[in-house]
């Protein structure tokens, strides 16, 4: 028996957001409107997203003791996360600097502060966590010698999620116990290296496979997403919206996708299901207060007759999103 659906391992940030008319080229400077703080941070976002769906959710994570930590902590037991396995101190809390355009796109500079001093020691400490859940997941913003600690720590029977972001190259232990690898196109691309010689998606999930997890979810913005295991790969279709922010909405379908396949659902059908989660997301300014819960990604199902989830605006955007940092994947 379990006593989480998902452990989130990674990082725990404030967002710094700024909306501008046009981001920055370099050598340039621009005016932007009001400096807002938001709690954010790839594992905290995964954390937050998971739990408020429903997830019995716990975050293992490192935060400085000062004013940011305690944001994080606060945004995170309001959405009912799970904070025994979050450290506090040895750093500043990771800050993200993020700018957002008109069209809802942005772009991000991270400083990880105490994300970095999330160490395999800390891993090895937390291991009742590990036992306790049914599914882990984890990112690249904690170093990378922890996140081979993660994969060493797993609970026979539990499945282990992997979004590579920011990406980077992965040693075949942790590629062997993906189940999936998800991935967004440059993502994609970094992962496979000169070993990415086709341009076609499908051939990126078969290249993916090949180096060893056991799935891989390549997302594609507005062509959806693409599913792959032993069995073939198969197309997820995108969600139509209109979007405002793409922060964070990757790391929504991650912990929704996550959440959904250590209940038992078809790859497929999770990753669709995690689409509409991400759809909701991108409406909406932030990152965690952005998070729907299961309630209201019904509604969205329920208000989008026809041959796909659809919601009404232009269809120039969509969910999985286009975010290169893989915010909305």
């Amino acid at each position: 028996m379990y006593d989480y659906d998902l452990l989130v391992v990674g990082s725990a940030n404030a967002d710094l957001v700024i909306g501008v008319e046009q981001r920055p080229a370099a050598g340039e400077t621009v005016l932007g409107g009001d400096l807002a703080v938001h709690p954010g941070g790839k594992g905290a976002n995964q954390a937050v997203a998971a739990a408020r769906l429903g997830a019995g959710t716990a975050l293992l994570a490192r935060v400085g003791d000062d004013g940011h930590g305690r944001l994080l902590l606060d945004s995170l037991r309001a959405a009912g996360v799970d904070t025994v396995g979050v450290l506090v101190g040895g750093a500043p809390t990771g800050v993200a600097l993020i700018t957002v355009d008109p069209s809802g796109d942005n772009s991000i500079v991270v400083s990880p502060g105490a994300n970095s001093r999330l160490l395999p020691a800390d891993v090895r400490a937390a291991a009742s966590l590990f036992h306790a859940s049914r599914v882990v997941s984890a990112q690249l913003e904690i170093p990378s010698e922890t996140v081979v600690e993660v994969v060493r720590s797993l609970a026979p029977g539990s499945r282990f999620v992997l979004n590579p972001s920011p990406p980077r190259e992965l040693p075949a232990e942790v590629l062997a116990a993906c189940d999936p690898l998800i991935v967004n196109e440059h993502e994609a691309r970094v992962i496979l290296g000169d070993a990415c010689v086709s341009e076609e998606p499908a051939d990126w999930a078969r290249l993916l496979l090949a180096k060893g997890p056991r799935s891989v979810v390549v997302t594609l913005g507005a062509e959806g997403a693409l599913v792959a295991d032993g069995s073939g790969v198969t197309r997820v279709p995108s969600v139509k919206v209109d979007a405002v922010d793409t922060t964070g909405a990757g790391d929504a379908f991650t912990a929704a996708l996550a959440w959904r396949l250590g209940a038992g659902a078809d790859p497929a059908d999770a990753a669709a299901y995690a689409a509409r989660v991400g759809a909701v997301a991108v409406t909406r300014r932030g990152a965690q207060e952005s998070y729907p819960t299961a309630a209201e990604v019904e509604a969205l199902c329920c208000a989008l007759p026809g041959d796909g989830p659809r919601t009404p605006g232009r269809e120039s955007e969509a969910a999985p999103g286009t975010d290169e940092r893989g915010d909305a994947v």
